[in-house]
């Protein structure tokens, strides 16, 4: 609106300078743009020239060179415009966080047995029918320490393996899926039993990054879980069940947990235990 004014303006001040407003009735004279009488007809000559309505009762003249370089300059900035506010709407309506907001995480991690290793897990799930592509999730362990050398670290950052090797951190989202931590040997939580959980002070960052598959736009979802978002012996309930040869996907139990029997004590304590 303020562009449309000013052009308007400026097409009316060449009117207004040439004299073309007081002889605009004179048939004998030839004015930068006929029929321009007032501002107000300045300005629907410009609306009809930034609009390409095309030209009737008003239209430019050759004998005004003024006006052929702003009729250059109000087609320039016409296309500039038109091109600014059509990005605007698509980023607006193709915002790749509002994509985010549909990829939906557990409110809490558990800590369980799965084939025969003790695992931390969580839940991912993308609520919309249109596919991440090349979703890759990462986990990062923020928690302070202090180094051999007496160094304190306030917030060490530590990678959690969530299958790099293998590639599980390459995920399919076409159903949620439960995202597994082994905890090994290298695992910062070797040492991480039930007792001792309740006296850790950490918090674990979850980032699953992904193409939007509509519009090709790198998206990032993020989420985090401190310890007393880690629940012990626990097991998610199971959301996909087969109906008429399909399977249905039951979100309202997305974040529910049931007990399972779980050794207290931690990774390492077993396999001093075993040994």
């Amino acid at each position: 609106t303020v562009a449309w004014l000013v052009m308007a303006s400026m097409w009316w001040g060449i009117a207004y300078l040439r004299g073309d407003l007081h002889r605009a009735h004179d048939d004998t004279y030839s004015p930068c743009v006929a029929n321009v009488y007032n501002f107000p007809s300045a300005f629907l000559f410009f609306i009809e020239t930034e609009a390409t309505i095309g030209y009737g009762h008003r239209y430019i003249t050759e004998r005004c060179p003024e006006g052929i370089v702003l009729f250059l300059f109000q087609s320039l900035l016409g296309s500039i415009v038109d091109a600014f506010l059509i990005g605007c709407m698509f980023i607006k309506m193709s915002q790749p966080k509002k994509r985010a907001e549909t990829l939906m995480f557990s409110h809490a991690a558990v800590v369980s047995q799965r084939d025969g290793k003790l695992c931390l897990m969580f839940r991912v799930g993308n609520l919309r029918n249109s596919h991440m592509v090349s979703a890759q999730i990462r986990c990062k362990l923020i928690k302070s320490r202090q180094t051999p050398e007496g160094e304190f670290l306030p917030l060490d950052q530590c990678e959690l393996d969530v299958g790099f090797g293998t590639g599980a951190d390459q995920l399919f989202l076409v159903s949620p899926l439960t995202i597994c931590h082994e905890i090994t040997s290298k695992s910062p939580f070797f040492c991480l039993s039930q007792r001792s959980l309740r006296s850790e002070q950490f918090e674990i960052v979850v980032i699953l990054e992904g193409i939007v598959e509509t519009t090709g736009m790198t998206c990032q979802a993020r989420t985090s879980y401190t310890e007393d978002e880690v629940l012990w012996g626990h097991r998610f309930l199971p959301v996909m069940s087969l109906e008429d040869g399909f399977f249905r996907v039951d979100y309202s139990q997305f974040h529910a947990t049931f007990e399972v029997p779980t050794p207290p004590y931690s990774v390492k304590e077993q396999e001093e235990n075993l040994s």
